[in-house]
């Protein structure tokens, strides 16, 4: 079983380097690595380049679209995305096979624990309660973690066409996710698929984090009603 791993990033040299590295380091190698870049202006591509992924650029701006186009240049059979600031841990692709191998599903997703600044938390609790509660509050489906998603290639097919464009209308992990569950998708949370993410959006923009997000995350459910 083959995985390709997808990035996108817009201006992230300080933190790139590092996402790649944990990649050089599993146990069992992605088949690809595609970092896109979303227009940025710092040394982002320069930096992919040197540590061997194939770089691939996306004129338009937007996590979705960034997203998109590193989907579907993808080919393996399993399509695995993390952030630019995500650190992984060696056994990550190792266990999104075994998860893939032993579970009858189409998407597959963990928590996100933190590791800088005055945020540096390593317990999994708030990311799998955050889980958890989205599951209670619809049924019991499970749900994607935009650092930390995996689906199929043949899944993203059948939903690449309906997902939403504009990043300010959704969350896109909850809305691929919903798009996924609308199809009759299975996704699967595991609670030891876990990375590190940089706290930084909750540091410099706490009034987005807190505000925002939940905001449209309201709006994420009430699109996919319609």
């Amino acid at each position: 079983m083959k995985v390709s791993v997808i990035i996108p990033a817009y201006n992230e040299e300080k933190y790139l380097a590092q996402t790649l590295i944990s990649l050089q380091n599993q146990t069992i190698k992605p088949s690809e690595i595609i970092v896109v870049d979303n227009n940025s202006y710092d040394q982002t591509a320069a930096i992919a380049k040197s540590w061997g992924a194939t770089v691939i650029q996306e004129k338009k701006q937007g996590m979705i679209h960034a997203r998109n186009k590193g989907f579907n240049s993808a080919h393996a059979d399993i399509i695995a995305r993390c952030d630019a600031d995500v650190i992984l841990p060696p056994d990550w692709i190792e266990r999104i096979i075994q998860n893939f191998t032993h579970h009858q599903i189409d998407a597959l997703s963990g928590p996100v624990t933190y590791y800088d600044s005055a945020l540096k938390y390593t317990s999994t609790l708030p990311s799998m309660t955050y889980l958890k509660s989205l599951g209670l509050l619809t049924g019991g489906h499970h749900y994607l973690v935009g650092p930390n998603m995996i689906l199929t290639r043949d899944i993203w097919n059948q939903v690449k066409d309906s997902v939403e464009l504009d990043d300010t209308k959704v969350h896109e992990d909850i809305d691929l996710s919903l798009r996924i569950i609308h199809v009759g998708g299975k996704i699967r949370n595991d609670p030891h698929l876990v990375v590190q993410t940089s706290s930084r959006r909750i540091i410099h923009k706490p009034d987005s984090f807190f505000l925002e997000y939940p905001l449209r995350m309201i709006k994420t459910f009430r699109l996919n009603r319609q």
